[in-house]
C-alpha cells in the first residue's frame, strides 16, 4: 500500500470536499447538495446522486492533457459511472429525500489508481456534505443517510507477484489487474482483467483477500480524517 491520506474541508464553498491521495495520485473530490433532481424522479420523494470525473491538464506525463469540454472521452465516462454507482450504493436514497448530491472528482496528479482514489475520497466529501445536512435537519449524524462506508483499491499480479494499490509503473506492467469497490464488508463492484496473462480461481481469491485487507486500512484513514476514529 502507498501512503493514504484524506484532507477534509479542502475547498471552502462545497458542502463537502476532500483532497484524496494514494501516494503520488491526488484527486480533489467535492460534494454539493441541491434540490434539483432528474425528471424520472419528479413524482417521487427519492433522492439521487450523480458523479463527474475528469483529469486536469498537467495531471499526467507525456505533455498537456486537453480539457474535456462537452463530450467526455470513453474512459472518463466509464469511471464517472463507476463512482456514481459506488456512492449510490452507499447512500439511502429514500432517507436523502427529494434532493440530489453532485459529486465531482478532478485528478490533479495521476500515478495509477485514479478511479479508486476518487471513490474513496468522494465518500469522505459525501460524508462531510451529509453531516451539514444532518445538522440542518436535526438528525444525529451523516450516518442517518448512509448505508455504510465505501472505499476502493486496485490489486494485481506483476511478474507473478501480487501487489495491492498499483502505481502507474506496476499497473503498466501488470499481467492481471483488478479494481475492487466495497461497502462495509460487501462488494459493490469487481473489475478484473487478464492484461497479459489469464488467472485462476486461487489468484482471484488472493486478489480479493488482499483488496479487502487494504480497504479496511482505507476505512481507518477515512474515519481518522473525519474525526470518527
Amino acid at each position: 500500500m502507498r501512503t493514504i491520506n484524506f484532507e477534509t474541508g479542502y475547498i471552502m464553498h462545497p458542502d463537502g470536499s476532500c483532497l484524496a491521495s494514494y501516494g503520488d495520485t491526488k484527486v480533489i473530490c467535492t460534494a454539493i447538495i441541491s434540490n434539483d433532481r432528474p425528471p424520472f424522479l419528479r413524482d417521487t420523494e427519492q433522492g439521487w446522486l450523480t458523479a463527474e470525473y475528469s483529469m486536469l491538464p498537467g495531471s499526467t506525463g507525456g505533455g498537456r492533457k486537453r480539457r474535456e469540454i462537452g463530450k467526455r472521452d470513453g474512459r472518463s465516462m466509464e469511471i464517472q459511472r463507476l463512482i456514481g454507482r459506488a456512492l449510490r450504493a452507499a447512500v439511502d436514497l429514500d432517507k436523502l429525500g427529494p434532493r440530489s448530491v453532485s459529486v465531482d472528482c478532478d485528478v490533479l496528479q495521476a500515478d495509477g489508481g485514479t478511479r479508486t482514489v476518487s471513490i474513496s475520497g468522494a465518500w469522505v466529501a459525501l460524508f462531510e456534505a451529509l453531516t451539514k445536512l444532518a445538522k440542518s435537519e436535526g438528525k444525529e449524524s451523516a450516518w442517518y443517510y448512509l448505508n455504510g462506508q465505501a472505499a476502493a483499491v486496485s490489486v494485481g499480479y506483476v511478474k507473478g507477484e501480487l501487489f495491492c494499490d498499483l502505481d502507474y509503473e506496476k499497473d503498466s506492467q501488470a499481467d492481471v489487474d483488478m479494481n475492487i469497490v466495497m461497502l462495509n464488508d460487501r462488494l459493490i463492484e469487481v473489475q478484473g482483467t487478464g492484461e497479459k496473462d489469464i488467472f485462476d480461481r486461487k489468484q482471484l481469491n488472493a486478489m480479493l483477500d488482499s483488496a479487502e485487507a487494504a480497504v479496511r486500512q482505507i476505512y481507518s484513514e477515512q474515519k481518522k480524517a473525519l474525526g470518527l476514529a
